[in-house]
Parts: structure tokens; sequence; C-alpha cells
């Protein structure tokens, strides 16, 4: 339950955030000069993906696909709804001279060994459904390499709308929704509405999702936030996570 709503807290946000712009929040990129992959998936998983085939999902413009063919993966299907990132990253892979090992669509043709899903599960509008999509593209014995963050109870988990650290936590979504409607016109009225999509992911939603869906968690590893490192523990983790790597493969019945 938020602390602050209706009027009252919206005059709040308001004479702390103004209009978005004074925050830096809505520009700002934790990958800008970096290797995303690097970051989300540790040391060891251009090793875990070499000679493999691999789905991308959720691959934006492909800058990550055409980095892991790249580092060794023998093909690299990216997948995405919008069908403008998906021919920006053709043209990514044709500069490169990867374009006969890097496949992007809508819809993959083929299962692959790997599945890597970078930085989504706290955005995806049907998480459940998307498990579900993940198991049906997948070979026998494939696995799902999953890293995301930050989760909702995160300083900054609620993205844009975290003004300072937990202010989405303290403000109702009301009114964080109607702030955000005085520099964005997409008329969004939910977290889940807003661009990229907000679903309020925790990771104990997370582990539940996974244990209701065809799949098994193998391994969960919770980063912690470098600064509140001292503080995280089993207990602590929604609120010390900085992100979260796993790995799933398909559930034996």
């Amino acid at each position: 339950m938020a602390i602050l709503s209706g009027k009252v807290g919206y005059s709040v946000l308001k004479a702390y955030a103004g209009n978005g712009r004074n925050i830096g929040l809505a520009t700002a990129s934790a990958y800008e000069n970096k290797s995303k992959l690097q970051i989300l998936m540790g040391k060891n998983f251009l090793a875990e993906i070499k000679d493999k085939v691999v789905i991308d999902f959720g691959c934006g413009i492909g800058l990550e696909a055409v980095e892991m063919a790249e580092h060794g993966a023998i093909k690299v299907i990216g997948v995405d709804i919008q069908e403008k990132h998906l021919e920006t990253a053709r043209a990514s892979a044709a500069r490169k001279h990867l374009i006969e090992r890097c496949q992007f669509t809508q819809s993959p043709a083929e299962q692959a060994d790997i599945i890597v899903a970078l930085d989504s599960f706290e955005h995806f509008d049907d998480p459940t459904q998307i498990l579900r999509t993940m198991h049906e593209m997948l070979k026998p014995g494939g696995r799902v390499l999953a890293s995301f963050g930050p989760t909702w109870y995160h300083p900054y988990g609620g993205h844009l709308f975290s003004v300072f650290p937990w202010a989405h936590l303290i403000f109702s979504e009301q009114v964080l929704i109607r702030w955000r409607s005085g520099f964005k016109t997409d008329g969004a009225t939910r977290f889940n509405e807003v661009d990229g999509g907000l679903n309020q992911m925790t990771i104990r939603r997370f582990e539940r999702l996974v244990a209701d869906s065809p799949f098994e968690l193998v391994e969960l590893e919770c980063v912690p936030i470098r600064s509140l490192q001292w503080l995280a523990n089993p207990i602590t983790r929604e609120f010390t996570t900085s992100i979260v790597r796993c790995t799933l493969k398909a559930r034996i019945d």
C-alpha cells in the first residue's frame, strides 16, 4: 500500500520531480560504452553459448545478438515483436558481415539449444505465457539463461517512476501515472502500459512463476547492489539485489 496518494501525493511528487526532466532517468543508460552481455550474464556466459544455436528473446535492435555471433554462437536468432527493431538488427549484422549467422524475426522457424533473455522479465506483460513460449522454442535438453533487474523492491525498481530511492513504493500508481502524463502522451493508465512495460516483478514472484511453468530453476543468483552488499542476505534480497541471473531447464514429467 502506497504511503502517498490522491491530491496530496501528486502535489508532493510534482513539487519534487517537476516535469520529469530534472531527474535524468529517462535518458540514462546503464550500459553506455559497455557490454550488456558481460554485465548481465557473467564471465562464463560466452563459453556456454559457443557452437550453440541461440535465441535472443526480446532482441531489440540486435546489439547483443550480433555480439553473441561474434563470440562463438554458431547461429543467433533474434526475436522481437517490433519489426522496426528487427530491420535495424539486420542492418547491424550485415555491417559486421554476420548476416548468415544472425537471423531476426518475430517468429523463429527452428528451435534453439539456448534461449537468452536479457533485462526483460520485469517488463513482460504476461510472463507466464512467455515461459510457455520459450519452452516451445527450445530443443530437448535446452536451457534458458536469463538476467533481469532491477526487480520491483530495488531502490530504483520503478525505473522512470523512481525519482528517488523507493519512490515507486511511496507514491501510488495513480499518482505516478498522473505525474508521467505531464511529459508522456501515450495515454498509459497503468504501470504495465508504459513504454517497455513494468509488471512489478519481484524475486519471489519469479520463483513462483517458474515453479508453475514447464521449467525448473537450476540456478538463481541474486547479485547484490554494490553499496548494499554488506546488508545482502536471503531475508533482505528483495531490497538489496541489483540483478537476478538464472538458468532454467525443461521439467521432466
